[in-house]
Parts: structure tokens; sequence; C-alpha cells
């Protein structure tokens, strides 16, 4: 048979076809490796930085008593830590810290709105009051989205508190971070029912969390899982186990917290006595807290805790001084009331001198 030879043209066309069809593949297998390469390194990363976070950054924060800055930290590295959650294990646990205190902060330009709208009812000009109000609901619903994220991260990595089982801890932080979750889903309740929005947090979490406090150590954690649940108690209707007193529990529950440094029930406390209308109760706790933290210093490990626990104090007694006086608090005088009998200041009789 006759060979049938291709022509010269055709040939070079072959080989520059094969030659365009292996560099194809090479680089196909080379950017691949690449992406293989970035993958690994970005894992890597957020593994780490996830680590490092939870074992060094958190309890630096939290022997702090700077509230500004970690807000500002919260809200500013909660998206670039988040993130890694695409390339490696989400991070729960962490999360549960990042949105309960980014959280605060919508909800302390929330309470600074609400200071604007009394400040503008007293001075009688109300389209100014009402600008306020829409701008404190408007805080309070990102602050229920914000806690109600850290309410679901705290379940994503403990399990749903409801299930009856407690989860074991691992340290302390670990026990810290469960209390943390639990307050975040009640404050993301609170929150949306202040904003009058919808942003579907459950309406039982209220007893969730009083039934999930019960996998922490009272003692421990300055009576804080007591004072939560006698809360939870104190303001849900037929949440109140027979027998039970909340207000007693939460006096017992401020002993603990005053001795411990660590004054969180204060808070809980008060809350409670603004929902039964209790002002004078109110002013009680706040004083209290006053007293207690220029006779016991915070407790260096907690610091973080005690200082959020006076901040929330001040801001109800700015509440109380703004309504009834067109301004907050004085400096110096947190325990103090506008209305207060004031000492008798002896005076002397110039006359004698001379």
């Amino acid at each position: 048979m006759t060979s049938i030879q291709k022509p010269a043209s055709q040939a070079c066309r072959s080989n520059t076809s094969f030659r365009g069809a292996v560099a194809a593949v090479l680089a196909s297998v080379l950017l691949s490796g690449c992406g293989v390469v970035n993958n690994m390194i970005y894992k890597t990363t957020g593994d780490v930085m996830q680590g490092f976070s939870r074992n060094h950054t958190v309890p630096y924060l939290l022997e702090s008593d700077d509230l500004a800055m970690g807000c500002a930290m919260s809200e500013a590295t909660a998206p670039l830590l988040m993130s890694f959650g695409r390339v490696t294990s989400e991070p729960d646990q962490l999360a549960v810290m990042l949105y309960l205190s980014a959280g605060g902060c919508a909800e302390e330009q929330a309470r600074e709105h609400e200071l604007d709208g009394l400040a503008a009812l007293r001075a009688m000009d109300a389209e100014e009051a009402e600008d306020a109000m829409i701008r404190q609901k408007r805080a309070l619903a990102l602050a229920a989205k914000r806690y109600h994220r850290g309410w679901k991260h705290h379940n994503a990595f403990y399990g749903k508190p409801d299930a009856g089982e407690c989860p074991g801890f691992d340290d302390d932080l670990g026990e810290f971070i469960y209390m943390a979750g639990l307050l975040s889903g009640l404050q993301a309740l609170n929150a949306e029912i202040q904003s009058t929005s919808s942003i579907g947090v459950p309406k039982n979490i209220g007893s969730t969390v009083s039934r999930a406090t019960r996998c922490l150590e009272n003692d421990k954690w300055w009576g804080a899982p007591m004072a939560l649940r006698a809360t939870v108690w104190a303001m849900i209707p037929g949440a109140l186990p027979e027998g039970e007193d909340p207000f007693e529990r939460l006096e017992i529950a401020d002993a603990q917290g005053e001795e411990a440094g660590v004054r969180i029930s204060h808070v809980f406390h008060a809350i409670a006595a603004q929902n039964k209308g209790d002002e004078e109760r109110l002013r009680d706790v706040i004083r209290s807290h006053a007293q207690a933290i220029e006779e016991t210093p915070a407790n260096e490990e907690w610091t973080f805790v005690d200082a959020m626990a006076t901040d929330m104090i001040v801001a109800i007694s700015d509440r109380l001084w703004m309504e009834n006086t067109g301004h907050r608090t004085p400096m110096g005088q947190l325990g103090t009331f506008w209305d207060d009998e004031k000492e008798a200041v002896e005076t002397m009789d110039l006359d004698d001198l001379l």
C-alpha cells in the first residue's frame, strides 16, 4: 500500500495543536495546585487566628475595663474572624463573644438616642423626640439581630439548651462563654420587643435560658446564673416556680457578686425592678452598686464584665436623671438622686471671730 503523507503545513498545525493541549493541561494542573496550596494556607491561618483569639485575645479583653475599645474591636474584627469559617471550621464559640459585644455596641447607641428623645420631650420638641425614638428603635433592631446571631452560634457550638443535657466544658472560659451565650439570647428577645420589630427571635427563649442556667455553677460565677434565672421568673408571666421569690434570689446573688468583685447580678436585679415598675427598689440597686464599686475592686480576671455591669447601671441611672432633671447622672454622683435630702452643712458665725 502506498503510504499517505500529510502535507508539511498540516503536520505543523497538528504539532501546534498538541503542544497547545499539553500547555492547557499543565496550566490547569498548576492553577489547581495553587488553589490547593492557597486553601491550605487559608485553613492554617484561620485555625491559628481562631485559636489565638479564643486563647489570648478574649482573656486579654476580659481583663480590661475599656468597654469602648472592646466594642470597636468586636465590630471591626467580627467580619474578618467569621470569614475564616469559609475555609475551615466555623468559629462558633468565638462568635458568641463577638456578637454579644457587637450587640452591646448597638444597644449603647440605642440608649444614647433614648436620652436624646427624653431631652427633646422636656424641651417640648415633639419632632426631635419622635426622630430620636425612631433612631432608638433602629439601633435596637440591629442589636437584636446581633444578639440573635450570637445565640444561634451558641446553639451550634454547645447544642440547643432545650435538649435537656448540659454540655461538657473544656475550661472556665468555655463555661463563661456558655453563660454569655445565654445572656445573648435573652438580650435578643428584649431588644426585639423594645424595637417593635420582628426578626425571628424565639418567644420561648426566656424559659429556655432559665432552664439552661442550671448547667452553670452559681457560686463559681458570682451568683449570675441564679440572677439570670430569677430575672426570667420576675419578667415572664407563669415562669415563677411555686414557693420562689425572684427578688429574694436576686438579693442573694447581689451579695455574691459584690463579694467576688463581679457585680453583673445588679444589672439583672435592676432590669427586673424596672419591669415591675418598682423605682424605689431600682434606686436601691443603683445605690448598692455605687457603694460596692467603691468598697471592693473589680476581679482582675473578669474586669471587663464588672465594667460592663457598671456601664449598664450608669445608663439606667442616666435615664432616671434625664427624665427628672434634663441631664444625666452628674460625674462622681452615681448612687445619688436629684431629690435626695441634702446633708446639713455646718456654718460658722464669722461675727464671733471679729
